[in-house]
């Protein structure tokens, strides 16, 4: 059968039973009644949806709810803590990191490691991450959790709806796909179909964890129109529009750390000359705050180790590195200024290691926005967006990859509910 606009009745029915796992994984516990009138069902429609997603194990009962009518009451319903996990994995520079959260959001297992991955290849990098993938695959499996799809995090250029790392700069990679790398921790030990694999620019999964986890704490949420910046050794942007990432005909969209700042500026990494990344990158401020950033990599080795220093040098009062971040803010800001005169942003989110130098990054920052944007308030007075600073800081990408990794579960729950497997390690 079809219904009108040539969608089946499969793939209505196939939507609902998503709209149902994602509300209640956002808003539950919530009653049945309550859950019907959130996504615009009658009860009667919602019953069997929910009847399937508790047979599924996607879905328990956390208690009685009364309905406020005649009859039984409901259960509470809630996402359950078993089943399906998301893998998320984040290659940095200088570290490995894994990760897995359930579908109630709560991060199950962590591992880190250090690594210098500058200019190595990528096969070696792969297998170190396999076996810390494994690690925590085994881990979740001993609490009843398996994995449904693996993201991973890049600082680099991805390749629309591939897993080619097209340009890596602060890697040196280029033209390299990751797939085949982890062909050993997306292969299950029972046959079954291989996990899922997205790769994805950093700053983009660090928007998405944003969208997911940048509100609680008393604070809200981001606005659904964003510019989300996120900073260790390069710099990258993510483009948020009404709550949708914005990717480019390339999938290319955000490269903020080369956009040229002062044009007649240093050679960069990337050809060009006078990259933000060449004022505000980690390398650019440690140099400028009379550090050299390789005496500072072998003294405070692994991932944030030479923000915080800088981070404890700025707090005690050391003026080079108070101008350096004076300095940064203030191409940071030129920068963000042709973004927000271009796209019109409700805010800008600084995160990753921007978020720890934020005290005093931000004072220039705002400064050189005001100067320089044309957004005009209801006033009349010259403004700019709300510039925020992310509550995840460094740790967004990789639990915005992890997060990711779930789409699939959240996308069609019956259909991710194989039987329960986990990663082979290809290292083993």
């Amino acid at each position: 059968m079809t219904a009108a606009g040539g969608d089946t009745q499969h793939g209505i029915r196939r939507r609902n039973l998503a709209r149902v796992l994602r509300t209640v994984a956002a808003q539950g516990p919530l009653s049945r009644p309550a859950v019907a009138a959130r996504i615009g069902l009658t009860r009667a429609g919602v019953a069997p949806l929910v009847d399937e997603l508790l047979r599924a194990g996607l879905l328990v009962e956390a208690g009685r709810a009364a309905t406020g009518g005649r009859g039984r009451p409901g259960g509470e319903l809630a996402v359950s803590d078993r089943g399906p996990a998301g893998l998320g994995a984040e290659i940095g520079v200088d570290h490995l990191a894994v990760c897995a959260v359930d579908l109630r959001g709560r991060v199950r297992a962590r591992l880190a490691a250090d690594a210098a991955n500058r200019h190595s290849a990528p096969g070696p990098v792969l297998r170190r991450l396999s076996a810390l993938l494994a690690e925590v695959t085994d881990a979740i499996a001993a609490e009843g959790l398996r994995p449904a799809g693996l993201a991973v995090a890049v600082p680099g250029l991805v390749a629309r709806g591939a897993t080619t790392v097209v340009h890596a700069p602060n890697l040196g990679w280029r033209a390299a796909d990751l797939a085949p790398g982890l062909a050993g921790a997306t292969a299950p030990r029972d046959g079954s179909p291989a996990l899922p694999l997205t790769v994805e620019n950093e700053a983009n999964l660090g928007a998405l964890a944003e969208l997911r986890l940048g509100g609680g704490g008393g604070r809200p949420g981001p606005p659904p129109d964003f510019v989300h910046v996120s900073a260790e050794i390069g710099i990258g942007a993510a483009v948020v529009v009404d709550g949708q990432l914005l990717r480019g005909a390339r999938g290319f969209a955000g490269e903020l750390g080369h956009v040229p700042v002062y044009p007649d500026g240093p050679v960069c990494g990337c050809g060009g000359r006078g990259c933000l990344e060449q004022y505000a990158g980690e390398e650019a401020v440690l140099r400028a705050g009379g550090l050299a950033p390789g005496q500072a990599a072998a003294a405070h080795p692994g991932p944030g180790a030479r923000i915080g220093l800088l981070a404890r040098r700025a707090a005690d009062g050391d003026t080079a590195v108070v101008r350096a971040l004076h300095e940064a803010g203030t191409a940071l800001g030129i920068a963000l200024a042709g973004a927000v005169n271009l796209l019109d942003p409700r805010a800008v989110v600084l995160g990753g290691a921007l978020a720890g130098l934020a005290p005093w990054i931000l004072p220039s920052l705002e400064r050189e926005l005001a100067l320089r944007t044309a957004v005009a308030a209801d006033s009349g007075r010259s403004a700019g967006p709300l510039v925020a600073v992310s509550r995840l800081g460094a740790d967004g990408p990789l639990l915005g990859a992890a997060h990711a990794a779930l789409q699939t579960v959240l996308d069609d729950p019956l259909h991710s509910c194989a039987p329960a497997h986990s990663p082979r390690n290809g290292t083993r």
